[in-house]
């Protein structure tokens, strides 16, 4: 599991050969993929990060069941759910975000899914059945299993785990905004996505969400600091909580369209901070989403109410567009990758490259332009930075490999993953023991099971480099949500391959 996304403020200048590279329409045509194959890989990792019982067409075959007990010491069913990365914790803060991302890219791009839709829809919902279950008693929100310092002295594949499955919680006396606000939004995006395919789950998951919402508003405070000594430093809340209070709110407004939201986000708009370190996005700080999300309203002509968060989303678009601003936090390397100083790289360039495609989505519908001080950008524009980051991903790189592994011909062979790097249940059917696995991961060969379709943390410079070790974690380690946002972002370039020809989906 990778350490949380710091970035620092040292500036470097974007080279005049990055913003030809990106903003030109030739070098952008320069390789086609098969995004549609991206996509149904991007997908089936999902299946190999699974928790509990699979089910009978789970596809990824080297995996087997897991934390089958897992809640059952604090007399609660938490079996189920994503392992979060390549370790064996269930960490409830990055699970929520996986499922707010995965279905915003389905609610935003559906269409374009093709025959992948109905997987993605089941990856949504293994993430969604374990927040329900994780929400199930009033005022509670259980937000990790495991306990994470002892897992992490660990290399064993969780079929064998035996590590403390130690529940944590929040409730009134041990409040967590940040987390159960997340959840909430999670809830709340997936009940529509499954509005029409199933509307009494739609409906029981909008319902829990307007619960956990209100817990989270009415006991505020950081998760991070009830439960400090098991969530940090991995998924401490640097951001404070109070972000994520008002994208639960813009969730459930956008699925419940209730008035009460609307007013909560504009009478919360300051208190809450909807304008600060909006060049951020991530599972961290969600100011970036909350404008990009709240400014459709605004340019499909809904909601004037709004304008301040559509000035607050052109400002941090504008920030993203090489040639245009040179911001200190966002850089690209020669190569043409974005890079943000810290580790896990890649979920900075999902994450952020989702937000440029949602918010071109929207000005096309509106026949709108990013202001940028004195110039502008098209939504053409937005959609080939975003483009260029997914095929950096795919191979258009100057290593000419692909980070996605699996797709390809040269791929990340020595991810950092437990399950991936010790042979499968079925090869070594003999127990594997904490220290055992050792010599797995100390081991120069390449892991025997291929995690299909998982991103890895990739170039966490400008150098481009990538060592392909399984010991260098915050290089060669996959997470969810870096596949998260990047469902929706193969989904609209299958569909739409060419992004100065297409417009909205």
């Amino acid at each position: 599991m990778p350490a949380a996304p710091r970035s620092s403020g040292k500036a470097m200048a974007a080279a005049a050969v990055v913003v030809t590279m990106l903003l030109s329409t030739a070098a952008v045509a320069a390789a086609q993929h098969d995004y549609g194959d991206a996509l149904h890989k991007c997908i089936l990792f999902f299946e190999g990060q699974r928790s509990g019982r699979l089910p009978p067409d789970q596809r990824v075959r080297w995996r087997r069941d897991s934390g089958l007990h897992d809640g059952a010491a604090a007399g609660v069913d938490l079996t189920g759910g994503y392992y979060d990365a390549g370790d064996n914790v269930k960490f409830g803060f990055p699970m929520a975000f996986t499922a707010t991302l995965m279905s915003w890219g389905l609610i935003d791009f559906g269409r374009s899914f093709g025959p992948h839709k109905e997987e993605a829809r089941k990856a949504v919902r293994w993430a969604t059945d374990y927040l329900m279950k994780a929400t199930a008693r009033p005022n509670t929100v259980y937000v990790q299993v495991g306990d994470a310092f002892r897992d992490h002295s660990c290399w064993e594949r969780p079929e064998d785990m035996d590590t403390p499955r130690t529940v944590y919680r929040v409730d009134p006396s041990h409040p967590g905004s940040d987390v159960a606000a997340e959840t909430a939004a999670a809830l709340a995006a997936a009940s529509i996505v499954f509005r029409d395919s199933d509307p009494a789950y739609s409906k029981r998951l909008l319902d829990r969400a307007v619960a956990v919402f209100e817990f989270a508003d009415k006991h505020r405070g950081p998760y991070s600091s009830s439960l400090h000594a098991a969530v940090c430093p991995c998924y401490c809340d640097y951001s404070g909580y109070q972000d994520e209070l008002l994208w639960g709110a813009a969730w459930l407004h956008k699925a419940s369209r209730r008035r009460e939201y609307r007013e909560y986000i504009k009478r919360n708009e300051v208190v809450l901070g909807a304008s600060e370190a909006i060049n951020e996005f991530g599972w961290d700080n969600k100011h970036a989403g909350i404008n990009v999300l709240i400014s459709k309203e605004v340019l499909m002509g809904k909601d004037e109410y709004f304008q301040s968060f559509r000035v607050n989303a052109d400002n941090f678009i504008c920030t993203l567009l090489p040639g245009i601003s040179n911001h200190p936090q966002i850089q690209y390397s020669p190569g043409g990758l974005l890079f943000k100083v810290g580790s896990s790289n890649m979920q900075h360039v999902t994450q952020l490259s989702f937000l440029l495609l949602a918010y071109s989505n929207y000005l096309s519908h509106a026949g709108g332009r990013v202001s940028c001080g004195s110039s502008s950008a098209s939504p053409a524009q937005l959609r080939r930075v975003a483009k260029r980051q997914v095929d950096y991903i795919l191979g258009d790189n100057p290593l000419r490999m692909s980070y996605m592994v699996g797709y390809g011909a040269r791929f990340p062979r020595r991810i950092h993953h437990r399950a991936s790097s010790i042979p499968s249940v079925a090869a070594h059917p003999a127990r594997i023991g904490c220290k055992a696995g050792a010599a797995y991961y100390a081991s120069p060969a390449p892991n025997p099971n291929l995690l299909v379709g998982a991103v890895v943390g990739g170039p966490t410079d400008a150098s481009d480099a990538f060592p392909d070790a399984r010991a260098v974690f915050q290089q060669s380690e996959p997470t969810t949500y870096i596949n998260a946002p990047l469902m929706g972002l193969l989904a609209y370039f299958s569909a739409h391959p060419n992004p100065a020809d297409s417009g909205g989906d």
